[in-house]
């Protein structure tokens, strides 16, 4: 079965850096878009960022455009959030999610289009 398993959470002091990973296992994963959500203590689940099956396109929020970088490995079924310039807002638990449909031709911030997710990683930046 599909398995999304996230790593890379910790503590941070704002302004630095953080990257998160998320391993893919149980389908064929370049075949996929891949996003990162991260849901704030109290808030809804949003979106931060979406990467398309090979790689060359992205699509990131606002809030965290020009820090946050989207990528991937397809060789080695991951795909990696490199955050940096955290800030207090930024904190939060991280999912990495595969988009439902294999080789799809739009990336999407809605969560509704995403049907497999990770058990999520605590981010914590400090003030």
């Amino acid at each position: 079965q599909v398995q999304l398993v996230e790593s890379g959470g910790g503590l941070v002091q704002a302004g630095g850096s953080l990257r998160l990973s998320c391993a893919a296992s149980g389908h064929t994963f370049s075949r996929y878009a891949m996003g990162w959500f991260r849901q704030a203590p109290g808030k809804e689940r949003e979106f931060v960022a979406a990467i398309s099956w090979s790689g060359g396109s992205t699509l990131i929020a606002d809030s965290v455009k020009g820090r946050f970088t989207i990528s991937r490995d397809n060789a080695k079924n991951t795909v990696y959030l490199q955050m940096n310039s955290l800030n207090p807002e930024d904190t939060g638990v991280y999912y990495c999610a595969r988009e439902v449909t294999a080789y799809g031709g739009r990336l999407h911030h809605d969560s509704g289009n995403y049907d497999y997710w990770g058990q999520g990683t605590q981010v914590t930046v400090s003030s």
